[in-house]
């Protein structure tokens, strides 16, 4: 394959700097909306007045504006303009719009929520896997695991292995519309433990919990398997809940 030609790396250049403009509008705008710095039904600037406010092109903002409404956050008529849409038509576990959630406090309901979704997704999850893992699931629950133990969530790879464990189990449940939440699950997960770190520096250490659960997986017992993930996620919320607080969790 012949090298790129200078004309095709400005090219290249060009459209990645043009990615990560429109990204980052798409970010600074839905953290606005998620926040409740614009609320439902707020009509959002025109496509000039915008683009001219925040020194960006026309096509730029557009791009933005399509990634905002992918997400369900905003929705375009032509007669109307581009509104902030009801909260009910966002989607929440977009990977994007929980880590903008996670950019400011969000507020206890909001939370509550959240966690509420883990408790009747994730014990359910690991009482399939129980009974469905397969000996490479476990292999690799358990190498996520020692990963979590020996480098903390304090560390990138810590946190990637913390995801890597609830990606496995969700895998193990053998249900395929389960599997699809992998990405939401493990988002939540991420950004959770990043606010909590960047609220308490210090964490109580959740490997037990998690070695519990995979404890009981690995013994295929159902029942214990669905105990143990509902006392993570119920520690989860508590710690998660303590930093907003000030208040770590014992």
């Amino acid at each position: 394959m012949d090298d790129p030609t200078p004309a095709q790396n400005f090219h290249s250049a060009t459209a990645g700097k043009r990615l990560r403009i429109h990204g980052s509008v798409a970010r600074d705008l839905g953290i606005a909306i998620v926040s409740g710095r614009y609320a439902p039904g707020d009509s959002l600037r025109g496509e000039i007045e915008a683009s001219e406010r925040l020194n960006i092109s026309r096509t730029a903002y557009r791009e933005a504006l399509r990634i905002l409404s992918a997400k369900g956050l905003v929705e375009s008529r032509p007669k109307t303009g581009t509104k902030v849409s009801a909260r009910v038509k966002w989607h929440m576990l977009d990977p994007d719009v929980l880590q903008w959630i996670f950019e400011f406090q969000p507020n206890d309901c909001l939370l509550e929520s959240l966690f509420e979704l883990r408790r009747v997704v994730e014990p359910e999850a690991a009482a399939l896997a129980a009974t469905r893992r397969t000996d490479d699931q476990v292999v690799r629950m358990g190498r996520a695991l020692d990963a979590m133990q020996e480098h903390t969530l304090a560390t990138e790879a810590g946190r990637q292995a913390d995801q890597d464990f609830h990606a496995v189990l969700l895998e193990a449940s053998g249900n395929p519309f389960l599997i699809t939440l992998t990405s939401s699950v493990g988002a939540a997960v991420h950004w959770t433990t990043m606010y909590k770190l960047r609220e308490a520096p210090v964490l109580r250490d959740p490997t037990p919990d998690h070695r519990r659960v995979f404890d009981a997986v690995e013994a295929e017992d159902v029942e214990a398997a669905r105990a143990a993930m509902t006392d993570l996620v119920n520690m989860a919320f508590l710690d998660t809940r303590g930093a907003m607080l000030g208040t770590p969790t014992p």
